[in-house]
């Protein structure tokens, strides 16, 4: 699945769109994709601008990004969205340095009721970079600003 695909399937968008590139799916039940980390991206300006690392955090959107793909394949429909509700165990076990590849697997590790969760692997050339689990549920678009 190239850009183009992708974008029909997800809603981000850049700057803030990580996955560019998947290269196996099965859906329902796992994803590979990739994510090009370019010294061009905007958050390296300021984490840190001596040495540049990718945060955690946007390693975890990438690879919940991926995961949306593999619940909903063909896109999410206009009136849900997919909510990350919890990250588990994750570890960053080695920096995300520019000019580096991550190569994501995601698995489907359970579903309970409306909550699906998922086991994470981020590589760099075969090396584990960062691993864990997230969960995650849909919700109406028109929940999410009431309170």
């Amino acid at each position: 699945m190239n850009i183009y695909e992708i974008n029909k399937r997800i809603k981000q968008r850049p700057p803030f769109q990580m996955i560019e590139r998947v290269i196996e799916l099965k859906p329902n039940e796992s994803a590979k994709g990739i994510k090009n980390v370019s010294i061009n991206e905007p958050y390296f300006q300021g984490h840190f601008p001596d040495a540049p690392i990718m945060p955690g955090v946007l390693i975890i959107e990438s690879s919940a990004q991926l995961c949306s793909l593999v619940f909903d394949a063909e896109g999410t429909k206009e009136d849900e969205l997919n909510v990350l509700l919890k990250v588990d165990n994750f570890k960053f076990i080695k920096p995300v340095i520019p000019g580096d590849q991550l190569v994501i697997s995601v698995n489907k590790t359970k579903i309970i009721g409306p909550l699906v969760s998922f086991d994470i692997k981020v590589n760099v050339n075969d090396v584990i970079y960062a691993k864990g689990s997230l969960t995650f549920t849909k919700i109406p678009k028109e929940n999410l600003y009431n309170s």
